[in-house]
């Protein structure tokens, strides 16, 4: 299960900090994923971070401008959204997957990012 919050409506150029803690015994084997999904789009990859060591990815929309980290004490992965644009206005979902899979198949419920233009 995985729980996410830290949104809000923000400014052009300011920062947010989303959260995501997951409940499960151990992320060991997982990867933690974000994705959003702005009004009437897509789903989209947002990034992700391989658990155990930590590796980042990220969707070429947000490079340069996001971050993702995590706490493994807390098992709570974290989005740092710098720099944000209007284009950055959806709801923002964090995922796993077991790292043998190919899609994520545990969401948790998404929190909205507000951007005005």
């Amino acid at each position: 299960q995985l729980q996410a919050c830290g949104g809000g409506l923000v400014q052009a150029g300011d920062s947010l900090r989303l959260s995501c803690t997951a409940s499960a015994r151990s992320l060991t084997n997982y990867f933690l994923g974000w994705f959003r999904q702005p009004p009437g789009k897509e789903r989209e990859f947002v990034g992700a971070v391989r658990w155990s060591v930590g590796i980042t990815s990220y969707g070429d929309s947000v490079k340069g401008r996001f971050t993702i980290s995590r706490d493994k004490f807390k098992k709570t992965v974290y989005l740092q959204m710098d720099s944000l644009k209007p284009e950055d206005t959806a709801v923002y979902y964090c995922a796993a997957r077991f790292f043998s899979l190919d899609s994520y198949d545990v969401w948790g419920q998404g929190t909205q990012v507000t951007v005005p233009a």
